[in-house]
């Protein structure tokens, strides 16, 4: 399991007062609120930076950091991720995943049989869909609703699905 979670990208600066332009990757950018502490994978070293200010703006959030207080001392941090640690990430209720924890799973039908490796996870607004590589080399596109998703077990590295009639076609 990865121990950092991407949240965001640092688009560009804001203003000359040290603030950053920040692309949420995340499903609840208001997390971004509560949060105290953000690392910064700056290319060479990954940086943990600790939040001062909060602000929204359309779909961006603008963050200053402590001690980072002129455009010149953030202007290296453009087009860099932003990340938090598993502890600092916020909780999951029953039957929710992080999306880094599910990519990679490998993907088996209720008979037992290997479909193939989830690659990708599709964020469509009314239910995620999973992109799932087969051992072909081909694509399935499942969606994660009850009917389809039967277990997912993180520690044992696989999915068990059900393809509902006419997917595969």
């Amino acid at each position: 399991m990865e121990k950092l979670l991407k949240v965001g990208a640092i688009t560009s600066t804001h203003g000359i007062r040290g603030e950053v332009k920040v692309f949420p990757m995340t499903d609840d950018a208001g997390r971004f609120r509560n949060c105290r502490e953000l690392i910064v994978d700056t290319g060479w070293e990954k940086k943990v930076l600790e939040v001062e200010t909060v602000k929204f703006f359309k779909q961006f959030v603008i963050l200053k950091f402590k001690g980072y207080d002129t455009i010149n001392d953030i202007e290296g941090f453009k087009g860099r991720e932003l990340y938090v640690t598993r502890e600092n990430a916020v909780p999951l209720e029953k039957d929710e995943y992080f999306i880094a924890d599910l990519i990679g799973l490998s993907v088996w039908d209720e008979n037992r049989e290997k479909i193939g490796v989830l690659q990708d996870v599709i964020e469509t607004g009314a239910n995620d869909v999973y992109s799932v590589l087969t051992q072909e080399g081909g694509e399935i596109l499942i969606p994660a609703i009850r009917d389809c998703i039967l277990d997912v077990d993180l520690e044992g590295g696989r999915m068990s699905v059900h393809i509902l009639p006419g997917l595969l076609d």
